[in-house]
């Protein structure tokens, strides 16, 4: 029986199962084509005991992140986004040459670096040997390629000290130990220091039917309310929060000893409270939605494939794995799949064969319709597209918003 890995209790109920689908990141070669292709169950669940959301399996590690196909500096805007943090953060905390700050889950140093480039001492902490490579040998991070646990807090502490900032992006999610993870953040984090935590936030996955951001990294799925009490047990308060838009909704908490918290702390915890996300009742009709939507979709893109027009995709994405294989589109409706990502131009995404190219095919092959699966950064890439669209391209985006721009 499963239980919660916060609070170990039992006493779950089921809010959807996206039934058995391939890992969310394991593009394919050409030669894995043939070979048959692990799939995981894909179930997401309420913990009536402290309301934590969760998906009930939990793959290996090693499996999901010690290879990474995901580089973050291939985006523009979240870049832009570091920057500003990263200037927002050195302006209010007063940072210098003798601070310290970590990053858990660095990746490619896409937000360090600019810490570094005016002297700010950095490491990062990232299992994916791949994209710490790159990190150290194009940003000049120092970057530890392990998982983040109490005993690498430890050892962190004893040979670089504790931390004015720590930085953990879309990170919290994926930790499985999640108790373990949060104690070895209050080891390294100085008595006035801050740890900067963004996740996906689970209301904005509800209300827009985000059901495509549920796949196996991703084993929670927080609440303020939630959050609040993972940090809480392990004598760390949340200060501060932000409702930003990245991810599709996300919160960004500033976590600290100090228990005070602010007056957007407060608000969104009453909101909550108010909204229900605190029982069941609140996820219960998340399934039929996200089955209406299905339903929606894949018969408008069959209506235009009748019609004669030609139709891909746009973002070789973790989240075009789970909408292609649910929604079940594949090469019967789709004749390809692009993405900016170098890593991922040659390969084919998992479960639905879809060939995955550069998007300069665009230009020269003029696909009638582009189903946008990386809608998260539709504006960044429409903007990108915008000679497509110019030569009467269109593209349907799914979520948040059903549109054909």
């Amino acid at each position: 029986m499963f239980k919660c890995r916060f609070c170990n209790s039992t006493d779950q109920d089921l809010i959807i199962s996206l039934g058995n689908v391939p890992l969310a990141n394991s593009f394919l070669t050409e030669i894995q084509l043939s070979k048959p292709e692990k799939k995981y169950p894909l179930d997401l669940v309420f913990c009536h005991n402290c309301n934590l959301v969760q998906i009930t399996e939990t793959v290996d590690p090693d499996i999901l992140f010690s290879e990474y196909v995901y580089f973050s500096s291939f985006s523009d805007a979240l870049l832009v986004q570091s920057k500003d943090m990263v200037d927002r953060v050195i302006a209010d905390r007063e940072l210098d040459d003798r601070s310290n700050v970590l990053e858990i889950g660095s990746n490619d140093g896409y937000l360090l670096k600019y810490y570094k480039q005016i002297g700010i001492p950095v490491l990062g902490v990232d299992p994916a040997k791949n994209v710490t490579e790159i990190a150290e040998k194009e940003h000049g991070i120092p970057t530890i390629s392990e998982y983040f646990d109490t005993d690498l807090a430890r050892s962190i502490e004893s040979e670089y000290s504790c931390m004015d900032v720590i930085h953990a992006n879309n990170v919290l999610a994926h930790v499985a130990g999640i108790n373990d993870f949060v104690i070895g953040v209050s080891i390294l984090l100085k008595p006035d220091g801050v740890c900067i935590v963004e996740v996906p936030y689970i209301k904005d996955l509800i209300d827009k039917c985000e059901f495509d951001t549920i796949y196996h990294e991703h084993l929670f799925y927080f609440s303020l309310s939630s959050l609040r009490n993972i940090f809480s047990k392990h004598s760390l308060f949340i200060q501060d929060v932000e409702h930003i838009q990245a991810q599709g909704g996300s919160l960004r908490i500033f976590v600290g000893y100090n228990d005070v918290e602010s007056k957007s702390v407060i608000e969104l915890l009453n909101y909550e409270k108010s909204m229900g996300l605190g029982g069941f009742n609140y996820y219960h009709s998340f399934g039929e939605k996200v089955k209406s939507l299905r339903q929606e979709i894949t018969g408008l893109i069959q209506n235009l494939k009748d019609k004669g027009n030609r139709i891909s995709a746009y973002g070789a994405s973790a989240k075009s794995t789970i909408f292609l294989n649910y929604f079940g589109i594949g090469k019967n409706l789709l004749d390809y799949i692009v993405d900016i990502s170098t890593i991922k131009q040659g390969l084919f995404t998992p479960g639905t064969h879809l060939p995955i190219y550069n998007p300069s095919i665009l230009r020269k092959d003029r696909p009638d319709y582009l189903l946008l699966l990386a809608w998260n950064l539709a504006d960044e890439i429409l903007e990108q597209q915008s000679k497509y669209r110019d030569n009467g391209g269109k593209f349907i985006i799914p979520i948040p918003e059903f549109q054909i721009v």
